[in-house]
C-alpha cells in the first residue's frame, strides 16, 4: 500500500477580505499576484510590502478584474497551512518567515535589537522546503 500525499491546505484554513493598498492611485495587487504573500500596509490594506515586513498569508483572490483599480477586495489565508514562493535567504523547517516585498517569504531574521516595537515580525513555522522555490508554512 503506497502513501497518499496530503492536502494540508484545507486543515484549519481561515479567510478575511482587505482593501488593496494603492501607490500614486494605482491597486499594489493584480491577478498575476494570487498564491503570494502579503502583509498589512494600512488600515485594512494589504500588498506585497517591503523586505523583512511581517507576512499576513496567502494572496488566494481578487475580486472584479485588473480593470477595476481602485474596486477590488483581496481574499487572503491567514491562518492555516499554505505553501508560499521562497527567495533568498530560503528558510530551513521550523524557521520563522518575513515577507521579501516581491510576494515572496525570506528567513527571518535573527532577534535581535532591530524588532519593532509592537514585537518580532516573524511569522509561521516552515514544515516543508521545497528546494529554493517554495516552502510550506504553518501560519499561526
Amino acid at each position: 500500500m503506497t502513501v497518499r500525499n496530503q492536502n494540508l491546505e484545507t486543515t484549519g484554513a481561515v479567510y478575511a477580505s482587505f482593501k488593496i493598498h494603492q501607490t500614486a492611485g494605482n491597486d499594489d495587487l493584480t491577478d498575476s499576484d494570487i498564491g503570494k504573500a502579503v502583509t498589512v500596509l494600512g488600515n485594512y490594506e494589504v500588498g506585497p510590502g517591503s523586505d523583512g515586513d511581517a507576512l499576513l498569508g496567502k494572496l488566494v483572490d481578487l475580486s472584479l478584474t485588473d480593470n477595476d483599480n481602485g474596486l477590488r477586495v483581496a481574499t487572503v489565508l491567514v491562518t492555516g497551512i499554505t505553501t508560499l514562493p521562497a527567495a533568498a535567504t530560503v528558510p530551513s523547517v521550523g524557521d520563522r518567515v518575513v515577507v521579501n516585498g516581491s510576494g515572496s517569504v525570506k528567513q527571518a531574521p535573527a532577534l535581535a535589537g532591530n524588532d519593532p516595537a509592537g514585537g518580532n515580525v516573524a511569522r509561521g513555522t516552515v514544515i516543508d522546503v521545497n528546494g529554493t522555490s517554495e516552502v510550506t508554512l504553518i501560519l499561526n
